[in-house]
């Protein structure tokens, strides 16, 4: 397995434009998620692992907040300079995504997912919800896309509807959770779309 918990294995597919899961604008379900008013206006919202940027974008083209956070510098750069040509403004983080809750302690409306979980080595998945749910105000919501491409290998690493749903119900309800419609045309069908709002307590067991 490449070594995908180092900012330097990342930093360095930017430097050598190996981006493939880029596609230069916005996912279309996110979009679309960002405009049907999950999250209050002018809310705060982080774009994790947000690469170049686009996501982030779009959410500032929206009215929202934003920091952009990411561990690779190339991709922060990236963002930067995305934002300024695009005319929209927002914050950039230089951050490991496992120290959010240090940074940003209960501090986002609203995270937004795509493209990070799957980068992610899987064992490290329990360490990602607490993160993203210790980063996210009371009740806060995280929405975005799951890549669930079936695939054995990675990154990126693939995650099914059932995968999600054990992984994440400890701290997070569901209040969507489906193939996502209007993905990219080569992402049709592999992508879960979602809408999760943090738990305030954790479940009893059953």
């Amino acid at each position: 397995m490449h070594d995908v918990s180092r900012a330097d294995y990342w930093n360095a597919l930017y430097l050598a434009q190996d981006t493939g899961w880029d596609k230069g604008r916005c996912a279309p379900p996110i979009e679309r998620l960002l405009a049907e008013g999950h999250v209050p206006a002018a809310g705060r919202i982080a774009v994790i692992g947000c690469g170049k940027g686009h996501e982030a974008v779009a959410a500032a083209r929206h009215g929202f907040a934003v920091t952009a956070i990411d561990f690779a510098p190339e991709a922060i750069a990236a963002v930067a300079a995305n934002s300024r040509e695009a005319g929209w403004a927002l914050s950039t983080e230089l951050l490991d995504l496992f120290a959010l809750p240090t940074r940003f302690p209960n501090c986002f409306d609203a995270i937004v997912e795509h493209t990070c979980l799957c980068a992610i080595d899987p064992q490290r998945r329990s360490e990602y919800v607490d993160a993203v749910a210790a980063a996210l105000k009371p009740r806060g919501v995280l929405l975005g896309l799951f890549y669930a491409h079936h695939k054995p290998a990675g990154p990126p690493f693939a995650i099914t509807e059932s995968e999600v749903r054990s992984s994440f119900t400890s701290r997070f309800e569901f209040a969507r959770l489906r193939v996502a419609p209007d993905s990219f045309d080569h992402r049709q069908g592999l992508e879960l779309e979602f809408i999760a709002r943090r738990r305030d307590f954790e479940p009893r067991p059953s």
